[in-house]
């Protein structure tokens, strides 16, 4: 009884999630994996509250979830699909803008997106959303506060927390032109 107690004891605490200390800088690779559970500046949700703002319709939900793009030899005639992100209902999408360092043409496409969503005011809240244990989201909510945006909110869970409690997904398609 003892040895299966003690290999008990050894086990758990291998099995308790891993606790993610928050970087001064932007995340640079390895984008999916264990987030943080602060982002200095915003506030950080779970999917009910998220689903309040939802509810409530003040908040602009924008999804990050990088896109593929299209391989660029593909033979004639080739059929290219993309495949299609199930996401918050009304949520903007803007993919590519989570990576920790981003061309200026990116920069660009993510300020021109978050001032759509907002009506150009950095006032208005905004909630950053990928997948679950995305850094995308992480990168992208930090941005924006980097660039003015005044409330800010972060759903670690991104939609798989969301599609977790059952509530509504509708396919979206990327804010275009995208760069």
């Amino acid at each position: 009884m003892k040895p299966l107690l003690a290999a008990l004891l050894v086990w758990l605490p291998a099995q308790a999630p891993a606790q993610v200390a928050e970087p001064d800088e932007y995340r640079m690779d390895h984008y999916r994996g264990p987030v943080p559970s602060t982002l200095f500046g915003a506030t950080v949700v779970g999917p009910e509250e998220a689903h309040r703002l939802w509810e409530d319709g003040g908040t602009a939900f924008i999804d990050v979830l990088p896109q593929a793009p299209k391989p660029a030899n593909l033979p004639p005639g080739t059929i290219w699909r993309d495949k299609p992100r199930l996401s918050i209902p009304g949520a903007t999408w803007l993919p590519n803008v989570g990576y920790g360092a981003i061309a200026e043409v990116t920069a660009t496409y993510f300020r021109d997106g978050l001032a759509e969503a907002t009506a150009r005011d950095p006032a208005h809240p905004v909630l950053f959303f990928c997948l679950e244990d995305c850094w995308m989201s992480w990168n992208a909510a930090k941005r924006a506060l980097e660039y003015g945006y005044e409330t800010v909110y972060w759903l670690p869970e991104g939609t798989d927390g969301w599609a977790l409690w059952d509530y509504p997904t509708e396919r979206i398609l990327p804010r275009e032109p995208q760069p």
